[in-house]
């Protein structure tokens, strides 16, 4: 359960990432967050494992008070939540399979992953985590020479190795063709499905946050506007969240 009570984030500059947020995510939720860019979606998901600090309130996942000044702390609540970004964060020189074994870091002693050295346990977890996304068949290949969907493979790969409680998605079909696109959402539902884990994903794509979420979080200016189950969330709903009639870019998954 990830809960947000009266949450605010104030970058430097003044600017109000997010204001007075409270809600709350269920265990095993699939939530998409939808709006403007600046809207604050991505201030809210990286304010879940502490790469965006917030200025007041209580933000909690389990049990567990985030408190990006407790550093120690702050990495045994990252060993619990994945991350994926748009842009994958894979090392691109080395291979898909180490690629990885980086998500079972956290369980392994750091000298053993500074030297590769993993256990033959988690070299399996790795290949089982492949398999379900569909690309064991790529363990040895280099991570940059695969397709922008591949990648994005790894990357969901990585944090299921990685055993987690939460997975947050920053935009992570952003930058794909809306077939693959649809492909690396429709991995990553079965997969939560199958695991029971919590999902929180930004996106822009209308369609998709329709097709694979349960619940939709709409946003705007650093504020929740709607919040509900997927089926009311009405094209009127959603041009609250955009202040406008909708257009065909909002509504063609895939558009940026």
């Amino acid at each position: 359960m990830i809960t947000f009570e009266n949450v605010h984030v104030v970058y430097p500059n003044g600017f109000k990432g997010l204001n007075d947020i409270s809600l709350t995510i269920e265990q095993g939720e699939f939530v998409a967050i939808i709006g403007l860019s600046g809207a604050g979606k991505s201030t809210l998901i990286r304010a879940v494992n502490g790469l965006v600090p917030y200025t007041d309130g209580t933000l909690t996942v389990g049990d567990t008070v985030v408190d990006p000044r407790n550093k120690a702390k702050l990495r045994r609540l990252r060993s619990r939540v994945g991350m994926i970004f748009q842009q994958f964060n894979n090392v691109g020189r080395i291979s898909v399979l180490n690629n990885v074994l980086i998500g079972r870091s956290a369980m392994t002693p750091t000298w053993r992953s500074l030297l590769g050295w993993y256990r033959p346990e988690d070299r399996e977890i790795a290949f089982q985590s492949l398999e379900r996304v569909g690309i064991v068949d790529k363990a040895y290949n280099r991570a940059a020479a695969l397709s922008g969907g591949q990648q994005q493979r790894v990357a969901i790969a990585r944090v299921i190795a990685q055993d987690p409680e939460v997975i947050l998605a920053d935009e992570p079909v952003a930058s794909l063709d809306p077939p693959t696109a649809r492909r690396v959402l429709g991995d990553l539902r079965r997969i939560q499905s199958e695991l029971g884990i919590t999902c929180v994903v930004n996106m822009h794509h209308l369609d998709l946050a329709r097709d694979y979420a349960d619940r939709i979080i709409g946003m705007r200016d650093g504020e929740v506007v709607f919040d509900g189950p997927t089926a009311e969330a009405t094209d009127a709903v959603i041009q609250e969240v955009y202040q406008r009639p909708l257009s065909q870019e909002d509504v063609v998954e895939g558009a940026q």
